[in-house]
């Protein structure tokens, strides 16, 4: 039973901790500049755009399996700490904003913070497009028309 008490004890840990680091992200958006808010709602956007042109929609991770979550958690998380290990770190945290959605797919206690962080980068202002194109036009691929907000956090 003890063993049991503390093995649940970890995971509501964790999870405080995951819920913890999102509402961070929405906190740090709260205040942040607006250009900065602006920076970080394209690279959600060019992270979005990158998965469609793979043939996966971003805006539909409630609708995955779980297994599938789960796989785009590790993909992301591990694609996340190579493009901070590279100091890129605008991009990883527009990647950072798809992976604290997972989660909060997979946990409900995270989806408040998910969705005040999808709050700020909607209301974001008009560079957003301008800096999506510069990023697209840098990677090698296609404009994309509107910004990609996922359903169930805004995007309904």
């Amino acid at each position: 039973m003890a063993g049991t008490e503390f093995g649940n004890w970890q995971i509501e840990k964790a999870i405080k901790a995951l819920v913890d680091e999102a509402q961070a992200v929405a906190d740090r958006l709260a205040g942040g500049k607006p250009h900065g808010v602006e920076q970080h709602a394209a690279a959600a956007q060019f992270w979005a755009a990158v998965y469609l042109a793979e043939g996966v929609d971003l805006t539909t991770l409630h609708t995955w399996k779980p297994a599938e979550v789960a796989r785009f958690i590790r993909a992301a998380q591990t694609k996340i700490a190579a493009l901070r290990k590279a100091r890129d770190y605008v991009s990883s945290d527009g990647l950072a904003v798809w992976l604290h959605t997972a989660r909060a797919v997979q946990e409900p206690r995270i989806a408040p913070a998910a969705r005040e962080i999808w709050a700020h980068l909607s209301a974001s202002g008009q560079n957003v497009e301008a800096m999506l194109a510069d990023l697209l036009e840098d990677a090698g691929m296609a404009g994309v028309e509107g910004r990609r907000v996922p359903e169930g956090f805004g995007g309904e």
